[in-house]
């Protein structure tokens, strides 16, 4: 049976919008977009399918990492662990506008180098900086949106396990694409803390000021205070660039380090514990339903030749080579509101790295080039990843942090363009390896 991809995607939209604007579980949405895709377009067992993508996709490296980071941060979240970080960081970031505002940025580059992921990575961070800067009345908006925004660098900061399916699918080096993520990362990193700087700068009352006057004296006698976080990430950043460990060890090690550092500071309790336990579970599951619900999604936009039809019709329009990775972008950019980050790598892949070969453009830099559209998916609606993660710890509505988001996604377009004018940004570090 031929479908006209027109109708069916703007079908599957509406229904997937409708769904979530009618206040239904997010990965109860997505599966039954999905189910209905099949149902009435094709005559797939959808059954199946289901079971197949559940298993597939929580039974990864990945995925088994993902609890233990979550556990990790829900024990510096209830320890006195979090509040101490924000005590020791307030001396040295009082001076600069944005103040706190700037540990959202710092702690997600610090994870993202650690999980690989970008739910990790925003889950983690969210669970100890968001309550804090609400309780020091920081803008909402600022705290959430920089949040979305940085969280996405889980997948640039090596180890990334969306450059690792890259290498994979393209042939193309996965230790040149790890190495080239660095520059790219923090760059965007930087990009994002200059954006707070300046918008704070202009509107100091977004981050408000403390009564309290710091000296060196109190910025020194703070140091401790920060020390065991510094010393936690050093702790599972060496263990995997060492290679003592896996980034599902590594997990492990920052969980037992969290305990350690907990019962330092007298902060671990029985209710700790469970709390932590119960809650880093509730995290777990809401972010697997999430994920299997829009890999199922993904299959059925897969299985109806929605993707494919999108990316031939770019590929058959023999653009010049920047008018490629122009359409490209708007194409990903559309993609990236219908399915998840995996999925655009594995569906698109295959047809695009021939025509970006074909224009001369790198493939280790289309690689970095493609992360950098996935992280823009991250945090656009209805699929963005990090919108939902966000929502799940505070209930805020997917488009009022999407809205929140839009500043950041607008600076990792900045950061694309950049890219594409400027490649050595992402190809100056690999073209040092031997």
């Amino acid at each position: 049976m031929q479908l006209d991809m027109g109708p069916v995607s703007a079908t599957i939209c509406g229904l997937l919008i409708l769904f979530l604007g009618g206040s239904v579980w997010v990965g109860i949405s997505l599966f039954l977009v999905g189910i209905g895709g099949f149902f009435f377009y094709s005559d797939v067992a959808f059954g199946s399918i289901i079971a197949n993508v559940a298993w597939n996709n929580t039974s990864g490296s990945a995925m088994m990492a993902l609890p233990f980071f979550i556990w990790m941060g829900e024990i510096l979240f209830r320890s006195r662990i979090s509040s101490d970080l924000f005590r020791g960081l307030a001396p040295w970031m009082d001076p600069i506008p944005g103040r706190l505002v700037h540990v959202n940025i710092m702690a997600c580059t610090f994870f993202a180098a650690v999980s690989g992921s970008s739910a990790a990575t925003t889950a983690t961070v969210g669970k100890i900086t968001v309550p804090e800067l609400q309780k020091r009345n920081y803008d909402h908006d600022l705290s959430i949106g920089s949040l979305a925004g940085a969280g996405t660098l889980g997948f640039m900061i090596p180890p990334s396990m969306m450059m690792l399916v890259y290498g994979i699918i393209g042939d193309v080096s996965i230790g040149k694409l790890f190495i080239a993520g660095f520059i790219p990362g923090f760059m965007i990193a930087g990009l994002f803390s200059s954006y707070i700087f300046v918008r704070c700068l202009l509107r100091p009352e977004l981050a408000p000021k403390a009564d309290d006057r710091f000296t060196w004296s109190d910025r020194i006698r703070a140091v401790p205070a920060i020390a065991p976080v510094v010393i936690l990430v050093m702790m599972v950043l060496g263990s995997i660039y060492l290679g003592w460990a896996t980034p599902t060890e590594a997990g492990a090690v920052g969980v037992v380090g969290a305990f350690f550092f907990a019962a330092l500071t007298r902060s671990l309790t029985v209710d700790v514990f469970k709390v932590s336990l119960i809650n880093s579970v509730k995290t777990s599951c809401m972010i697997m339903l999430i994920v299997m619900g829009a890999s199922y999604l993904s299959n059925v936009m897969g299985f109806l030749g929605i993707t494919r039809a999108l990316t031939q019709t770019v590929v058959s329009m023999q653009l010049s080579p920047y008018m490629l990775i122009l359409i490209l972008t708007i194409l990903y950019l559309f993609l990236g509101c219908l399915i998840d980050g995996f999925s655009m790598i594995v569906m698109t892949a295959p047809l695009v790295l021939p025509l970006i070969d074909a224009a001369g453009f790198d493939l280790v830099w289309f690689g970095i080039y493609l992360v950098v559209m996935i992280e823009l998916a991250q945090v656009t609606p209805p699929v963005g990843f990090n919108l939902f993660v966000i929502s799940g710890l505070n209930n805020d509505d997917l488009f009022t942090i999407a809205k929140a988001a839009f500043p950041f996604f607008l600076l990792m377009l900045l950061a694309t363009v950049l890219l594409t004018v400027f490649p050595e940004i992402a190809l100056y570090l690999p073209g040092k390896m031997k």
